[in-house]
């Protein structure tokens, strides 16, 4: 067993955020140069419930507030994935070998206008409305299977 494969995986959440028309919010991260588009997601703070770190991160990284959606679905068990090597060792303290997160699916209510990604700690530098396959496509490939996954989970749902 390798020194990574005895690491434990960081616990996170993830959203997916779909419009009325079913289609997904997307940002582009500010952190990539390639300029990858992805949903919001974030680490479960200690003590914290997995659904109301969604709802934080969601809120942290979109401005969106809990009145502003509703919940339709989430993942039926933690979705995983591992640091390329490249990585690995360089995010986290190098104290995890991955993620596993839990994703939940919500309904956005709002308007356009009260999406906000300037944020204190803004993420992304800009953001849209897609399908389901330019957001598989436009994910950075060591976390494709998991959009996959997500997109499978919650495809009755979506455009």
């Amino acid at each position: 067993m390798s020194h990574s494969e005895k690491l434990p995986y960081r616990p996170c959440v993830g959203v997916m955020l779909i419009n009325a028309a079913g289609r997904i919010f997307a940002g582009q991260r500010l952190d990539n140069a390639a300029g990858a588009w992805q949903m919001p997601q974030g680490g479960i703070d200690e003590g914290e419930k997995p659904r109301a770190a969604a709802l934080r991160e969601l809120w942290e990284e979109t401005g969106v507030t809990e009145d502003l959606v509703e919940a339709l679905d989430k993942t039926k068990d933690w979705v995983t994935y591992d640091l390329p090597p490249e990585l690995l060792g360089k995010v986290w303290g190098g104290k995890f070998r991955g993620q596993k997160q839990k994703w939940y699916l919500y309904r956005y209510l709002g308007t356009d206008e009260q999406v906000n990604i300037a944020t204190i700690h803004p993420e992304f530098g800009a953001w849209r409305w897609i399908g389901a396959e330019e957001l598989v496509a436009g994910i950075v490939p060591f976390k494709r299977a998991v959009y996959e996954e997500v997109v499978g989970q919650f495809r009755p749902h979506l455009a």
